[in-house]
């Protein structure tokens, strides 16, 4: 008399005169083999929105190493030492370079990047307004890296970037399709700590706060049409002007 274990395990087994099944053959999907016989057609990767993509080396990174930058870092990096005088560079050349390098995240270079904008930010003055449309390439790729500290170190620069001369902030309204799009994929990813503490708030590091404020600088200084661009394109975002 057979068992109802014996039973159950026999329902498992191929019949005496069945044909053997075969391996099927893994290929890609959206593939011609894809239509093959005997394949097995792996699901399409998922994607992720939020995935970092940090280039490797960075125009900046090049120029330093070979000697074409007039900058140095002093021993304790805490300040610039600049060969030449920063009036007289060129900064159709000398300020894209430098906003290249937004997206380094290994010192000296993230230092010297941001201490060097800074710098040529404060003492630019009219030079700037001509450099615009040649930053906008530097600052998409910096906020296109999608990681959290290269974003909030590049869009500071941006709100120093505004103030640092008149008409910029309207000169950038143009340019907002280009650099907008990926704040408004970060603007309302806050930390969830629970009951805890978010002490990056306090020392300015949360990015979704850091964001608000860039929007808003953008809005303030960007002229009538800078509310009605940024609404277009982060609908979720509310005027500090008109309100």
């Amino acid at each position: 008399m057979v068992s109802g274990r014996e039973f159950r395990d026999s329902l498992h087994r191929p019949l005496p005169n069945a044909p053997k099944q075969r391996k099927c053959r893994i290929v890609p999907a959206f593939t011609v083999q894809a239509l093959q016989r005997g394949t097995c057609v792996l699901p399409p990767p998922t994607c992720n929105p939020y995935q970092e993509n940090v280039p490797k080396n960075t125009v900046f990174r090049s120029a330093y190493v070979r000697g074409e930058l007039p900058v140095t870092a002093d021993a304790k990096r805490t300040k610039c030492t600049w060969k030449k005088d920063i009036h007289k560079l060129d900064y159709s050349h000398i300020l894209p370079t430098f906003f290249d390098g937004l997206c380094e995240l290994e010192d000296p270079y993230r230092f010297l990047a941001l201490q060097g904008i800074s710098d040529l930010l404060d003492k630019g003055g009219q030079k700037i307004f001509p450099c615009v449309p040649q930053l906008i390439i530097p600052i998409k790729n910096a906020l296109r890296t999608k990681n959290r500290s290269i974003m909030i170190a590049t869009l500071k620069v941006l709100q120093h970037l505004v103030k640092s001369f008149d008409l910029i902030g309207e000169a950038l309204v143009p340019y907002y399709r280009q650099l907008l799009p990926t704040l408004n994929l970060f603007k309302e990813k806050n930390v969830n700590c629970g009951d805890g503490l978010d002490y990056s708030q306090m020392k300015g590091e949360n990015l979704a706060d850091v964001i608000n404020e860039t929007l808003e600088t953008l809005e303030e200084y960007g002229g009538e049409d800078a509310f009605i661009n940024i609404k277009y394109l982060i609908p979720t975002y509310e005027s500090c002007v008109l309100n």
